[in-house]
């Protein structure tokens, strides 16, 4: 007698609750039965036929609907004028039922049970043992989506979103993995080796706007060979996360986050991002944060060495862009100068993510010919005695001071000092992009009272320049303080 043994859920759950398992029936010539002579039964029939199943459509003596000329004459069709109750249920694989009747659906569904023959009664969840989703169909590829029949509309929502993401070429290179599997299988290990092979196909797949050439599957089984014969060097990738907001990823981030091994991430690096990570992927905090404990910058770039070394994928996941304020090109020095593949992908910074947030452009023609990013501190946490405070003083030129919270009122006496104006619009934001955005308008002024609003627990951006001049003229429900007054001139900009 098997013994059962009980592990709290907390300890061993590895995936949140599912309202339904997604499963594929192969249905290559099994048989399946509708009954039903209506538009939704025709629709069913076509995609059982289209899955190969041998459909044998039950009529009960009823003319079928106009919806079936699509499908009429088809090979694997069998029409009958026999109700469900008279047919034979022995060697059934699928039965499915269109009616209006809550008794026939009851019926039809016990009888379903009693042979053991899985049920769908077409839009009557209740007497279902299994349910059809919206289909995104890149054969071999398909993707299910449902909504255990909440939301029909709002998957096919989904469905729409995922479609333009698929490359139309998809189902030829899902033909070719499946040409050279086994050869793939044969020459490299489980494990790390196989996964770098399909991770460098996932990226040939999805890079390459045609299908694959003649060319393709020399190219990739002579590139699972070199793979078999090399060393178990890894790679390092420093990702960019964005601001916060993970519909703001690349897609290229993305891929990266689900092929990784290791991922290193910054604790401003939201939940929702760590989540389209590999399951399997390990998640280790190294986040970086003014006036806080951290952890030192050597002690990072030794643990990318280390899982390199190892064989490892690494992913260094930075808020923001990696190639601004990211520390990056101090990570891309260690990591080249020991011999490590190293890549980079950019992601969205934080200016570029205030700017579309309040429908700024950074170089409105009428007021900014250029926009620069200065950093708000030193190595030393005061403001920085390198900066040409002069040309940032150019009442053409937006500035976006990046970790300059503590030092934003030292900020706005230099601009003045240097002769902008103490009427050019201010507009200061934290927590860009996620749930929790505050942002305050002023002007440069008021740039300290402005930062005594927003506060200095969250990570701060703010904005010096006229094109902010439209987004202080106007109340907005995240703002803290009312509209201000600005110099006329300058509120014309933006």
């Amino acid at each position: 007698m098997l013994k059962e043994i009980k592990q709290s859920a907390s300890k061993t759950a590895r995936m949140d609750h599912l309202s339904v398992l997604p499963v594929f029936f192969k249905l290559e010539g099994r048989q399946v039965v509708v009954a039903g002579c209506g538009d939704a039964a025709a629709w069913k029939a076509e995609l059982l036929l289209a899955a190969g199943a041998e459909v044998h459509l039950l009529t009960g003596g009823k003319a079928l609907s106009q919806a079936f000329a699509a499908i009429a004459g088809h090979e694997r069709l069998s029409v009958f004028e026999d109700g469900w109750r008279d047919a034979d249920w022995t060697s059934l694989t699928l039965a499915l039922l269109e009616t209006e009747s809550d008794g026939e659906a009851a019926a039809f569904a016990a009888r379903a049970s009693a042979a053991g023959v899985p049920v769908n009664v077409i839009d009557r969840p209740d007497y279902c043992s299994f349910q059809f989703g919206s289909i995104v169909n890149r054969s071999p590829v398909v993707v299910g989506i449902s909504t255990d029949g909440a939301a029909p509309i709002l998957g096919q929502a989904i469905r729409r979103r995922i479609e333009t993401l698929l490359p139309k070429a998809l189902s030829q290179w899902a033909e070719l993995a499946m040409r050279i599997r086994r050869t793939v299988g044969d020459v490299l290990s489980p494990g790390n080796e196989r996964r770098a092979f399909w991770e460098h196909f996932v990226d040939r797949t999805f890079s390459a706007p045609q299908g694959p050439d003649g060319d393709d599957e020399r190219n990739l089984v002579g590139q699972a060979r070199r793979l078999a014969n090399a060393t178990g060097q890894g790679s390092v990738t420093l990702v960019g996360a964005g601001p916060g907001d993970p519909e703001l990823l690349t897609l290229k981030a993305v891929r990266a986050l689900q092929a990784a091994d290791i991922i290193l991430f910054d604790d401003l690096i939201s939940a929702e991002i760590l989540e389209l990570a590999r399951r399997e992927a390990k998640r280790m905090l190294v986040g970086k944060r003014g006036g806080r404990a951290s952890c030192r910058q050597e002690d990072i770039n030794r643990m990318m060495l280390n899982f390199a070394r190892d064989g490892k994928r690494v992913v260094r996941l930075k808020s923001g862009d990696p190639s601004v304020f990211g520390r990056s090109g101090e990570e891309i020095a260690s990591l080249e100068d020991a011999g490590i593949k190293v890549s980079v992908i950019p992601g969205i910074t934080a200016a570029s993510a205030l700017a579309a947030g309040t429908t700024t452009s950074l170089t409105h023609r009428d007021c900014a010919q250029s926009v620069r990013f200065v950093t708000g501190h030193s190595k030393k946490g005061v403001l920085p005695d390198n900066v040409d405070w002069r040309a940032l003083a150019d009442p053409t030129t937006t500035t976006m001071f990046y970790m300059g919270g503590r030092t934003a009122d030292q900020i706005g006496t230099r601009l003045m000092a240097e002769g902008l104006s103490p009427h050019t619009p201010v507009l200061i934001a934290s927590n860009i992009s996620r749930r929790d955005e505050r942002r305050w308008h002023g002007t440069l002024a008021r740039l300290p009272e402005g930062m005594a609003e927003i506060g200095y627990d969250n990570p701060v951006l703010f904005g010096v320049g006229g094109v902010f001049a439209r987004a202080s003229a106007r109340s907005m429900p995240t703002s803290l303080s009312p509209p201000v007054t600005v110099n006329p001139d300058i509120a014309s900009c933006g």
